[in-house]
């Protein structure tokens, strides 16, 4: 959720396989993946760049495992579960990489993203107050994709349309900064899109795979969103998500478990 050129690529994209649907309903640092699935919750992210493998002596089984282990082979992050809900969005993550991780994902899929006003709701919980201005660009992008699709700039979802957002995969990154190590993290989220009607349960023309980011900082108890400018100028980004990719998971791709 990032206010770059991908984000505009983004909306672009999404509006290309829902736009009919929704005329239609209106004139009708990095962690390492071994860290984020260790028990133990006090482990902090390490800073910098992707860590790197220590070497093994030539033609290991263990050289060949790491060579072909994938995402969808490895073990999946299972998500913290929230003790609080605030103005439309989950609360009570822990301070671990976990709970950032959880905090993240969990504010994606009930973000928003078509109805500025609880959009706004949503976010005034979960930006830290010195985002300055941040609010505001998300809601003046959630009006853009609004009026792209055809909507009034500002209102709620179109009646009779109901929309699923799944994360698949995230991969993560501790920022340097003044707060402890770990306190700072830049997650990237793979996800997934779906709108449904009463009429059509299943979405012909879903959005798959598809990318955004955010920086979360731990302050006042709580996981908030920001966009200052010592953390956004230590973004990275990653190669492309694939659950049976090597290469994303040594770009360190970890797939998300959602209970059933």
């Amino acid at each position: 959720m990032d206010n770059h050129e991908g984000s505009a690529r983004r909306a672009k994209f999404l509006l290309a396989g829902l736009a009919v649907l929704v005329v239609g309903a209106v004139s009708a640092g990095g962690v390492t993946a071994y860290s984020l699935l260790d028990d133990d919750h006090s482990r902090t992210p390490a800073a910098g760049s992707t860590a790197t493998r220590e070497a093994k002596p030539s033609g290991s089984a263990s050289d060949d495992d790491s060579a072909q282990m994938t995402p969808e082979r490895a073990k999946k992050v299972s998500l913290n579960a929230p003790t609080g809900q605030k103005g439309g969005v989950s609360t009570g993550f822990p301070h671990s990489p976990g709970g950032a991780i959880s905090a993240v994902v969990h504010f994606w899929e009930e973000y928003a993203w078509m109805d500025d006003q609880k959009a706004r709701q949503q976010l005034e919980v979960v930006t830290s107050p010195d985002a300055a201005g941040y609010i505001d660009k998300q809601i003046s992008e959630v009006r853009t994709l609004r009026e792209g699709a055809g909507l009034p700039a500002s209102g709620g979802t179109p009646a009779g349309i109901t929309f699923t957002t799944t994360v698949e995969a995230v991969r993560m990154r501790s920022l340097a900064g003044d707060l402890p190590r770990g306190d700072v993290v830049h997650i990237w989220l793979s996800f997934d899109r779906y709108a449904t009607t009463p009429d059509k349960a299943t979405d012909d023309n879903p959005v798959k795979g598809d990318t955004t980011d955010l920086i979360v900082k731990w302050q006042a108890g709580a996981w908030k969103i920001t966009d200052e400018a010592n953390y956004v100028k230590q973004r990275t980004f990653p190669v492309a998500y694939d659950p049976d990719s090597p290469f994303a998971w040594r770009d360190q791709w970890i797939q998300v478990r959602h209970e059933d």
